[in-house]
């Protein structure tokens, strides 16, 4: 390998080299986003090879999609997606933040500041501008507060009948429900093509009954669900073809066909398979009036489990003795096919009260991107009432960065130019928003900051329907807390990453045998 001399003009140039591909990789990866955000964001097509279409304003479903190769556009990707996991929405501003945060960066370094004292500056910066977010937050007090349905429409791009099912759903389930941090609100919602807009106290299993001839609803349901598939233990082809592996083969059959019998016996009316049924226990339990779905999603399963009180068994369990079986048994109101849908619905559980959000659609595209705009709303809600919500629309982030900026005389020496780039990346949603409402964003940014520092109202930004300064709060224009926090420390915790590389090497392939690589020569 040859290596430069330290400190030569070409090795200072190699350095910046790695940093502005990286920084042009991720401002490629901004620019796919950034004209989605705001009330007057617009939709991005996603074209695939074979021809599949998905249209989408969703940040997180834009990125995940994108055909990207290069290792830093992938970074900002997994701080998305790791944002869409934690908090459920906020991935735009994000995306946003963290590039203008790279971006910002870059431009110090090529006016000769150094990268560590940038990075300094940016972890003091998002630091401050995060306990800024949390000292802001407004509570939630009660769920009637007609707040929760400003959040829900903010964050489900303004479609009304989603933002009312999920606050309908929100009261439904209760505060201390959504409180519980392995509750996820998002999860319950499913979107249908021909479906009504529906919110009920039940589940839906996304499967039709076996058969037709089996019954289409069960009153007073007991359920049994198995975690396993419903067929008899295997035995090896070898095995079988010695006379104790062929006895051992009959016996089998015969234990699996008095196991299914025991199922009846114990008047169960409805089981849920998470695997195939054997045409031996189908036929079984058809004639027994026994209604049987099988290969259920495990996540379908576990809250069919939940809601109805039972708990899943393997199809070895089946041995157990007809007192013992009993114990696994589920309990349900009613369990019914809804055949124009293709689906089973199980409500009046005896376990965990569960609601389910059922969002109609006319076609299977439309139908993608309405659960996800539900999901959307579902997470800044109950990210509100968990952490309480600030004035959206660009507003608090430019009241944050006016008070990052006045913090700026607490940094020493040339940090105070990482804290500048925190101060800088926090204007961008509002300078995205209002270009995307089509006004001049520079003009726009400079008029909320003057107007927010001559009234010390930090809940002004620009109305984007009359491009005039308004008050977010009073337009009913909020989001969550938890979600604008997690987006800041993301974007600075990627943005640092990323500057920290002065660098790219190639790596060998890890299947590489090592004593086939000559000596290194780049």
């Amino acid at each position: 390998m040859n290596v430069k001399q330290a400190g030569s003009g070409s090795d200072v140039d190699e350095r910046l080299t790695a940093l502005v591909t990286n920084s042009n990789a991720v401002r490629a990866v901004t620019a796919a986003v950034e004209g989605t955000i705001g009330p007057k964001g617009l939709d991005t097509m996603l074209v695939d090879r074979a021809g599949g279409v998905i249209i989408t304003n969703d940040g997180v479903t834009i990125l995940d999609k994108m055909d990207v190769n290069h290792p830093a556009a992938k970074m900002l990707i997994n701080i998305a997606k790791a944002q869409q996991e934690e908090v459920g929405d906020g991935t735009t501003t994000a995306t946003l933040i963290a590039g203008a945060l790279v971006a910002e960066g870059v431009n110090q370094v090529l006016r000769g500041v150094p990268v560590a004292r940038i990075i300094e500056g940016i972890r003091f910066g998002v630091q401050y501008a995060v306990e800024q977010l949390a000292q802001r937050s407004l509570p939630i007090e009660k769920l009637e507060q007609p707040i929760l349905h400003n959040i829900a429409m903010v964050a489900g791009r303004e479609y009304e009948d989603i933002a009312r099912l999920v606050v309908q759903a929100a009261r439904l389930i209760g505060s201390p429900k959504l409180q519980d941090k392995h509750f996820r609100l998002s999860e319950i919602i499913t979107a249908k093509v021909g479906a009504d807009n529906e919110v009920f106290m039940g589940v839906v299993i996304d499967k039709e009954r076996m058969n037709k001839e089996m019954p289409q609803a069960m009153d007073n349901a007991r359920i049994l669900i198995i975690d396993d598939a419903l067929e008899p233990e295997n035995i090896g082809d070898e095995a079988l073809g010695t006379e104790a592996g062929f006895r051992r083969y009959l016996d089998l059959q015969n234990e699996f066909r008095a196991n299914i019998l025991k199922i009846v016996e114990q008047n169960i009316n409805v089981v849920l398979v998470d695997r195939g049924v054997h045409a031996d226990a189908e036929e079984i339990l058809t004639d027994a009036g026994v209604l049987v779905v099988q290969r259920i999603a495990a996540k379908e399963l576990r809250r069919a489990a939940d809601h109805t009180g039972a708990k899943m068994i393997k199809r070895t369990g089946l041995k157990k003795e007809a007192g013992e079986l009993v114990k696994y048994i589920g309990y349900a109101e009613k369990v019914y096919e809804d055949e124009k849908l293709e689906q089973l619905r199980v409500v009046g559980g005896q376990g965990k009260p569960m609601a389910t959000i059922l969002v109609g659609a006319s076609t299977q595209e439309v139908a993608g991107e309405r659960e996800r705009i539900a999901k959307d709303a579902a997470s800044s809600v109950q990210a509100a009432i968990i952490g309480g919500y600030v004035p959206g629309g660009g507003a608090i982030e430019v009241a944050v960065a006016r008070a990052v900026e006045q913090a700026r005389t607490r940094v020493k020496g040339m940090a105070v130019y990482g804290v500048d780039c925190v101060v800088n990346a926090l204007k961008h949603p509002l300078a995205q928003i209002v270009e995307n409402a089509g006004y001049n964003p520079l003009e726009k940014v400079e008029e909320v900051v003057a107007a927010q520092a001559g009234t010390s109202q930090n809940c002004l930004a620009v109305d984007c329907e009359t491009g005039l300064i308004a008050d977010m709060l009073s337009l009913g224009v909020v989001d969550p807390v938890p979600v604008k926090i997690h987006a800041v420390k993301a974007a600075g915790e990627v943005a640092i990453a990323i500057l920290r590389i002065d660098t790219i090497i190639k790596k060998r392939e890890d299947n590489a045998a090592s004593k086939d690589q000559g000596p290194s020569d780049f």
